[in-house]
């Protein structure tokens, strides 16, 4: 522990070949420290016996013993200028023996090694748990070569080769199908347990399995440059990132070693000063140990560590300590509508013509138009129709409003209304807005063809996401580009309990402020559309972002996974690690500030004072993984949302066309 329990030093990742990250009984600290109680106990035996400079040599040896797991890092930080606990600890050691109390110096080491054993094997632990993701790779992978199958290890696979993956196999690394269909189950990833559907030009990635039919699939990345390898590494590098809680041990501690050191100082000068040297300088000696903020500065880390960990293997990817400390903090979640609260899965639902057209028709001239764009809703118009769509020309985008084109010597226009006058289908309008779905009119020559509905349903969780939220007390707002009406029918379906309509990208970040009445706020979005709003929220959550490099790389948070319950269930799971950070730091204040006087004035002597320290330690350490753990969300009764205020911005309709 050393001078690295003040910060000093980063908590290095264990990989296979590091002690202690297999059985408990394989830390060497432990080890060490078992032997320097065996020694310590046949001292003790011998001294009864009568042999008691034989016993004394035994308990020496357990000293010694004791003191290897910290004496040596502490007397190579002092060459570096570098003063810790391991410091206090170390003088305390040398000056026990030196005062003849041995048998106490044995078991400071002994105590004082199983506390440092137990934290080297608690992050060994956590961090083992998120090493076993990369044992979701299987040893071997089918890979069809020359016109054969051969079998490679992962490591060998190369972009563009072309894996078999039969039924019950997982994927070695990420790919696309290039032929077949299947099941996968993504629960291990994701945390969710509903396999997906996947056929010809979808995605897989590593360590899913395949639940249904063989399927032959194009290699996209290396093994080690998979999606599974760079969660892996991403949550390794967030762990080791420092969050306030953190850095607020860091600074109590940094200043409170030194500070100890003068305070010995003085407390042995007293006893010269009153005629007992010996005494204040036993006294002072055990001052050192009694203020060790050993457990302070190790309490924040080890919960992070243990929290990041655990959230990383339900599918939440959590950048560090500071992320995760703000996320136990959030009272209001603002969320994008459209594929976060929707499926992101748009369908035309209804077509209604005018001045004689038919649906046909109404379809040809949107498709025309749309034929080019890439947009989830004009994906949808395009899948209403069959056969192949004609294309307009001079397809212009106007940025709010809608699409212009020509085709066959006719104007076309495709738009909200309030650009194109609805006219005559002003109250079917107003009637598919206000049951969800997008409206966006067809005009041709100025003539009014009719109007197409655009509906993302709500996802099938949406409803209990909003309703676990409100249970721990976290109010919901709807940010969306979308018309009122449209988002005002999808929040009424969800229990959200705010909305904000047609707003632009900008629009969404400054009302963050507003939204937040002085608490932390956290944005939902999809990582790249919403990337203002993300990055001015107190915490930016990206969903859906498994394989996203953009979403894993800019949020603070990225949920890999398409189920929304993972929301509240990160939420409650972070202000359970907060309050587990905040249980620790309190606790190794209040016993540094109760033993320092009770050791000043000799209430406790070495022994005690040593016991009572690294009992301390050991509770920290024990709470801290409880920050690992899964908390139970509240069962709440849905109630009626209440749609505040009217925007007043009209910007990009983020569930509508291109140009919408």
């Amino acid at each position: 522990m050393g001078a690295e329990c003040c910060g000093q030093r980063e908590v290095q990742s264990p990989g296979p070949d590091v002690p202690g990250a297999e059985r408990l009984w394989q830390v060497k600290q432990l080890q060490l420290a078992a032997v320097a109680a065996v020694l310590l106990g046949a001292g003790w035996l011998i001294g009864l016996g009568g042999a008691e400079y034989v016993g004394v040599g035994f308990e020496l040896a357990a000293a010694v013993a004791g003191a290897a797991t910290f004496v040596p890092e502490s007397l190579r930080n002092l060459v570096r200028r570098r003063v810790g606990v391991g410091t206090l600890m170390t003088i305390a050691a040398i000056g026990a023996v030196a005062l003849g109390q041995i048998a106490e110096a044995a078991m400071l080491g002994v105590l004082f090694s199983i506390a440092e054993g137990l934290e080297h094997y608690a992050i060994a632990r956590t961090r083992r748990g998120l090493r076993a993701l990369l044992g979701l790779v299987p040893p071997t992978a089918s890979v069809l070569r020359d016109g054969s199958e051969v079998r490679v290890s992962p490591d060998d696979l190369v972009v563009g080769d072309r894996m078999l993956l039969r039924p019950g196999e997982r994927a070695a690394t990420d790919g696309v199908i290039r032929s077949g269909r299947t099941s996968l189950d993504l629960s291990a990833i994701t945390g969710e347990s509903v396999p997906v559907e996947a056929g010809p030009g979808d995605s897989v990635h590593a360590g899913a399995i395949n639940g249904g039919g063989a399927v032959e699939v194009d290699v996209s990345a290396p093994a080690s440059d998979s999606s599974l390898a760079r969660i892996v590494h991403i949550v390794e590098e967030a762990q080791d990132r420092k969050g306030r809680g953190q850095r607020l041990a860091d600074r109590i501690a940094s200043p409170l070693v030194p500070g100890i050191m003068v305070l010995a100082v003085l407390i042995a000068a007293l006893g010269v000063v009153l005629g007992e040297p010996l005494v204040w300088i036993e006294r002072a000696l055990v001052v050192l140990v009694a203020a060790s903020p050993c457990a302070l500065a190790i309490s924040v880390p080890l919960t992070v560590v243990a929290a990041v960990g655990a959230a990383s293997r339900t599918g939440a990817l959590v950048k560090g300590g500071a992320a995760l400390e703000e996320l136990g903090r959030i009272g209001t979640v603002a969320v994008d509508k459209t594929g976060t609260l929707t499926r992101n899965k748009p369908r035309v639902v209804e077509i209604v013509p005018a001045n004689g057209t038919t649906d046909t028709e109404v379809l040809a001239v949107a498709v025309a138009l749309e034929a080019r764009s890439e947009h989830p809703l004009a994906r949808a118009i395009l899948d209403a129709t069959d056969g192949v769509p004609a294309v307009a020309d001079e397809v212009t985008a106007i940025p709010g409003r809608g699409l212009h084109g020509q085709l066959n010597g006719s104007q076309l226009r495709l738009g909200k209304p309030g650009w194109i006058t609805p006219g005559q289908l002003a109250s079917e309008v107003e009637r598919l807005q206000q049951d969800g779905a997008t409206v966006v009119l067809v005009e041709r020559d100025d003539v009014l063809l009719g109007a197409i509905a655009v509906r993302d349903d709500l996802r099938d969780e949406a409803v209990e996401t909003v309703q676990q939220m409100r249970g721990l007390g976290i109010d919901t707002a709807m940010l969306t580009g979308d018309n009122t009406r449209t988002a005002t029918a999808l929040a009424r379906q969800a229990g959200i309990s705010a909305v904000h309509a047609e707003l632009l990208p900008e629009d969404k970040a400054r009302l963050l402020s507003s939204l937040s009445n002085g608490r932390k706020i956290a944005m939902v979005g999809d990582g790249v559309n919403d990337a203002p709003a993300l990055a001015t929220a107190d915490v930016g959550i990206a969903m859906g972002a498994m394989g996203t490099d953009v979403a894993i790389e800019t949020a603070d948070v990225a949920l890999m996974g398409e189920d929304l319950r993972h929301l509240p269930q990160l939420l409650a799971h972070a202000r359970h690690a907060r309050n587990v950070m905040l249980q620790n730091v309190g606790l190794s204040l209040a016993i540094i500030t109760a033993l320092i006087p009770l050791a000043a004035f000799g209430v406790l002597g070495l022994a005690a004072v040593v016991f009572v320290h690294e009992l301390a330690e050991v509770l920290v350490i024990g709470n801290a993984i409880r920050a690992a753990r899964a908390r139970p969300l509240p069962e709440v009764a849905a109630v009626q949302p209440v749609v505040v205020g009217k925007p007043t911005n009209r910007g990009n309709d983020d569930g509508c066309c291109d140009a919408c």
